[in-house]
């Protein structure tokens, strides 16, 4: 708890970064840059410049009013070079240069902070660089994924020289400096954004790419840009629950929420075989309708944000009728989306999410991804920045709203999350997890709203996650009365650990300004206050 300010990130060198520049007089996205800057230098598997990145920003009424809700898209579009018949199979490896969108995050940092920024931009970046210079110690957990992506690194001679060590993941403890990395974040802390897309950092990416086959030009760095959005949202249990349009999947968040309200959760034993079951079927239904209609809201623009009928989803009177489809006494065996006129789900979960809150109620709820670890496995050159693979995301079905074209932007998994009461701040959150997030965001809201837990229980809570038909993983330590109970009702039951579960941080303000932070157990992280 705090009052002055709050950063919850998955790496306690990240959560240090943030906190520090608040303590400097910065502003809630000072702190969430700075906090980026470091987790793309520690966990370089999960996160980096090379990547997408999503904002929430709650700009606080400094008389204590209803504050103002910003939305940021940050995600890149396909290169206009790779034509749908350039790309082979039924989807896109993630592992191939058509996987590779222009990068979106540093353009996002930089837009956000000149708008909402208070410090230098090149002081937001200072931590970071002096870690990948001096070096970092390697974790457990980071050194496990480290390792396990070792064969694909191996596969890029830029990626196995920067980010191998004689061919093989840094050991544990090691400690491990990325001096090609630093350059470019100097780079960047010196010339912002049009370092990286239009100076010897592009160039240097679009060199590499052409070298190995890869469909990224100048052309497609120049023209990217973020986004700025209104955000959609809806009520539940007397909250404003709020999320990013589409092309992300928030709006799945939302459709579970409304499904979930016709049924009285708090009722049911938040560890009982009846709430995770309906939480599980909803989310069937909700994510049906979410890959039958998410598309780029630019390239698709037929009908509200790209081509998705927001208002009717969002019809509580539609959730109502959808709800009825849940069987209480059986699961389904997959879902099929409502009768509403018209995505493809992803592949990654390599994700970092952070929340910020500083001492004006400012908010920053913001997620940067690679999508895959370590993204396509491909480095930029010698830039030492790793390339995402976001286009993986794309559908490559003809007429799909999320269907494959060039300079279009994919299917989004990554989503930031936040909770207003009566137009004032209650809940800055996020999960991790890639396909998982809407489930791990109803989750985690439906055990601190319907059943009261505190903000660390809520995240604390086993998981599930539901892959497909009746595949359904329950987090290992899952009360055992429960998962029989899940196993009669037909859902083919598989044990899993924390890593199939995302991970959590999140920032509560109660009606005093006092700030609770939350960490999850399953990542490196901590939540730090001042």
């Amino acid at each position: 708890m705090a009052r002055r300010g709050m950063v919850a990130t998955s790496h306690p060198a990240a959560t240090l970064a943030g906190l520090d520049m608040l303590r400097a007089g910065g502003s809630a996205i000072d702190g969430a840059v700075a906090a980026a800057a470091m987790l793309a230098v520690v966990e370089p598997m999960m996160t980096g410049i090379g990547g997408d990145a999503f904002l929430l920003y709650h700009l606080a009424d400094p008389d204590g009013g209803r504050g103002e809700l910003l939305g940021l898209n940050g995600s890149g579009r396909s290169p206009l070079a790779l034509k749908r018949s350039d790309i082979a199979g039924p989807a896109i490896d993630p592992d191939t240069w058509p996987a590779v969108t222009v990068p979106g995050a540093v353009d996002l940092w930089q837009t956000a902070h000149r708008r909402l920024g208070r410090l230098r931009f090149a002081d937001l970046l200072g931590p970071a660089i002096e870690t990948a210079e001096a070096g970092f110690p390697v974790s457990e957990r980071v050194q496990s994924m480290w390792r396990a992506c070792v064969p694909r690194l191996r596969g890029d001679r830029a990626a196995a020289e920067h980010y191998l060590t004689s061919g093989e993941a840094p050991a544990l403890g090691a400690v491990f400096r990325s001096p090609a990395l630093a350059r470019s974040l100097r780079r960047i802390a010196e010339g912002g954004r049009d370092a990286f897309y239009e100076g010897p950092i592009a160039e240097e990416i679009v060199r590499y790419a052409r070298g190995t086959g890869g469909f990224l030009e100048l052309e497609d760095l120049r023209r990217h840009e973020s986004t700025w959005v209104d955000p959609i949202g809806t009520m539940y249990r007397g909250r404003e629950v709020s999320q990013l349009p589409p092309n992300g999947q928030g709006l799945g968040v939302l459709l579970m929420l409304n499904l979930l309200e016709n049924f009285d959760l708090a009722s049911m034993d938040v560890a009982g075989t009846e709430h995770t079951h309906l939480l599980v079927e909803a989310k069937k239904l909700a994510y049906a309708d979410l890959h039958a209609h998410v598309g780029d809201p630019e390239a698709e623009p037929l009908r509200g944000a790209g081509g998705v009928p927001l208002a009717e989803l969002l019809d509580k009177a539609y959730a109502r009728e959808r709800s009825r489809l849940i069987d209480p006494g059986r699961a389904a065996d997959g879902a099929a989306p409502g009768g509403i006129p018209s995505g493809a789900a992803g592949v990654g979960s390599d994700t970092v999410y952070l929340a910020v809150v500083d001492g004006e109620g400012n908010a920053a709820s913001f997620i940067n991804s690679l999508f895959a670890p370590f993204g396509a496995a491909t480095a930029g050159g010698d830039t030492g920045i790793m390339l995402h693979c976001r286009g993986a995301g794309f559908s490559l079905a003809a007429g799909h709203p999320n269907e494959y074209r060039p300079g279009k932007r994919p299917f989004h998994t990554i989503i930031p999350g936040m909770v207003l009461d009566r137009g004032r701040l209650d809940l800055c959150y996020g999960v991790m997890g890639g396909p998982f997030q809407p489930q791990g965001h109803v989750q985690l809201l439906s055990n601190h709203y319907d059943h009261g837990l505190s903000l660390q229980a809520a995240i604390d809570r086993p998981r599930w996650r539901h892959t497909d038909g009746l595949e359904l993983l329950c987090e290992l330590g899952m009360e055992p009365r429960s998962v029989e109970g899940l196993a009669a009702l037909g859902h083919r039951v598989r044990g899993a650990g924390g890593a199939e579960f995302g991970g959590a941080q999140a920032i509560r303000v109660d009606r005093r300004g006092t700030l609770y932070g939350a960490s999850d157990p399953r990542k490196d992280g901590a939540a730090l206050g001042y």
